[in-house]
């Protein structure tokens, strides 16, 4: 498929509806190193549009109306450093869901909710690995303690239990 998007865009772009989009984008700029390109307030004094670039891409946003159901946004982010990232988010407001922890596919990384109700995935590439070790690791004891946590936590997160679900990864069939 053929790249269409502006240049310095990509091709498919999140949207974050929220209920103070000026202090999302102050929130991202803060804690992930955000550049804003654009805030938009409109005559009811809301932001009818907001872009902020972190890295390779550009997140959209805008102020959520009062009769407008609240829309939470699922955003993974990775970045040099997750411990790092993870600690700056926190102390610009957000709170973590699921504690930082290694994967078995190569990854370092956590969850956080930040203070507009969003989930965030922070991540780092800490290694390269080949998919057939990703699924051997997968079941070792360190790595299916790390996915179980990560689902338990988002489920209770996302459901409001205090104690989530999980279920192990079953491999698909080669």
């Amino acid at each position: 498929m053929k790249h269409t998007a502006p240049d310095g865009y990509t091709s498919v772009a999140p949207w974050v509806v929220t209920d103070d989009t000026g202090a999302l984008l102050d929130f991202v700029a803060a804690a992930f190193g955000g550049e804003e390109l654009a805030r938009v307030p409109v005559e009811d004094g809301t932001i009818g549009h907001g872009e902020i670039r972190v890295a390779d891409t550009v997140v959209l946003a805008f102020d959520r109306r009062p009769d407008w159901p609240v829309m939470l946004s699922l955003l993974r982010i990775y970045v040099p450093d997750a411990d790092a990232a993870m600690a700056a988010a926190v102390a610009h407001g957000a709170q973590v869901i699921t504690e930082v922890s290694d994967s078995a596919w190569g990854d370092r990384g956590g969850r956080v909710r930040d203070p507009f109700g969003n989930i965030w995935w922070v991540v780092s590439r800490v290694e390269e690995v080949a998919p057939d070790t990703a699924w051997q690791r997968m079941f070792e004891p360190k790595y299916a303690e790390s996915m179980r946590t990560a689902q338990e936590t988002l489920d209770a997160a996302l459901s409001g239990r205090e104690s989530g679900i999980s279920s192990a990864p079953l491999r698909p069939a080669d």
